[in-house]
């Protein structure tokens, strides 16, 4: 039996493997039940111990189980909380073991689909795990490496997550294109020129025909978090000055409040205690009553779904309302899209600046771009949209598999690699 190979896509808020079939087509596995997503997730149980992956993870959560969960763990790469650990019901674990035990969920799935063990693996990466700094960056990718191969993986290889997306959408292609790849990832958005064709495809070695890859640690996640500083975190004490009028509060507990790997790191008894003393000096005690009771009742991440619940609305409509009901608490907090795309203009302006400098690097102008290739779930929002079909309304832009697009093309990339 020839060793098995394939494509892992392990994405911020969703992940996926990849194979290619006999007939040389790239297919995604089921990951859950009958799904080839998986929500990038973990929830621990404190009731029998037992660890729940996925849409199982948050479902557990949401249903207000005693537990710890755990959501963007890839954020987490090439960061000092790498270098920590953190307390999982009575034992510490280390942020490394929980990415590992995530990907090794991942290879039991794929055992359990083929009947084989996994040993060759094209993982995928972002151009910039972390933004200018090259030893970070590299340290990102040495800690994915380490936690694939504590699983089990022999043989592991990197890829680009916007090529990996171009070489999938490449087996379409029936002539020659010059094509910009615009991957807008849950924390990464990656942009990549190349050179796509029939013939060029069936080349082991690409490197000639990738132009430039460029990329900023911005993704949908850090619009959910601008969204939530903006609109939710007043309504929680953000902003709020001292009865005497000398100062603010501190910022940083909101903002961690807002970013979702680092929630976790709140629910702990110091920080309800010094919730309690700013209590004491605020004049507006109230506000912090409400974030005391997301710590309390460890609703932080229940409040930063139905945030990225909110983004994802005011897509389609101009306004829309931040929920939250549950027995303590209960908030309706209008919102509009006018004040989503003013909370997050800085976002927009660094995706903006890097899709610019891919093509500078590239050597080519918008203008030379034939196709643009969008994936990624934060690809949808309108700013973004409106960034790409404003630099390129003469190109053909293809919406490719917004969540498998890369997992495909590392399938792609591993055939050709291994096979």
């Amino acid at each position: 039996m020839s060793s098995l190979h394939c494509g892992v896509d392990f994405g911020t808020t969703n992940s996926t493997i990849g194979l290619v079939q006999p007939d040389g087509a790239p297919v995604l596995i089921p990951v859950e039940g009958d799904e080839v997503t998986l929500p990038s997730a973990l929830f621990f149980s404190f009731e029998d111990q037992s660890t729940h992956f996925g849409r199982s993870a948050v479902h557990e959560y949401m249903d207000g189980a005693e537990g710890r969960f755990m959501r963007a763990l890839k954020s987490i790469l090439g960061t000092s909380l790498m270098d920590e650990t953190t307390q999982i019901g009575r034992e510490r674990t280390s942020f490394q073991g929980l990415i590992g035990r995530f990907l090794g969920h991942l290879r039991d799935r794929l055992t359990a689909h083929t009947g084989q063990m996994p040993e060759h693996v094209v993982l995928g990466r972002p151009v910039f795990f972390v933004d200018g700094d090259a030893g970070a960056d590299r340290a990102a990718q040495d800690q994915l490496e380490a936690a694939a191969r504590a699983v089990g993986f022999s043989h592991i290889e990197f890829q680009f997550e916007p090529v990996a997306a171009a070489l999938h959408f490449e087996r379409t292609l029936e002539g020659e294109a010059l094509a910009l790849v615009v991957d807008i990832g849950g924390g990464t958005s990656d942009f990549s020129v190349l050179r796509l064709s029939p013939e060029r495809r069936t080349s082991t070695d690409r490197r000639d025909d990738i132009l430039s890859t460029a990329g900023v640690h911005v993704g949908g996640t850090d619009f959910d978090r601008q969204l939530n500083i903006a609109k939710v975190m007043p309504q929680m004490g953000r902003g709020t000055e001292t009865r005497d009028g000398k100062r603010q509060l501190p910022l940083w507990y909101f903002h961690d409040m807002a970013t979702w790997h680092k929630i976790n790191q709140l629910y702990r008894p110091q920080v309800v205690r010094d919730i309690r003393g700013l209590q004491r000096e605020a004049a507006e005690p109230e506000k912090l009553e409400r974030f005391k009771h997301l710590l309390v009742h460890r609703s932080g991440h229940r409040l930063a779904g139905q945030v990225e619940k909110a983004k994802i609305a005011l897509t389609d409509t101009p306004e829309t309302d931040i929920t939250l009901d549950e027995p303590g608490l209960s908030l309706a907090i209008p919102t509009t899209r006018a004040e989503f795309e003013a909370a997050s203009a800085d976002l927009s302006e660094k995706i903006g600046a890097a899709l610019d400098e891919a093509l500078v690097a590239a050597g080519v102008t918008a203008e030379a771009i034939e196709t643009v290739i969008l994936t990624g779930g934060g690809a949808q929002v309108r700013q973004v949209r409106a960034l790409v079909d404003t630099r390129f309304a003469h190109a053909r832009i293809a919406q490719s598999d917004r969540f498998g697009a890369v997992g495909l093309g590392l399938a792609v990339d591993a055939a050709r690699r291994f096979g």
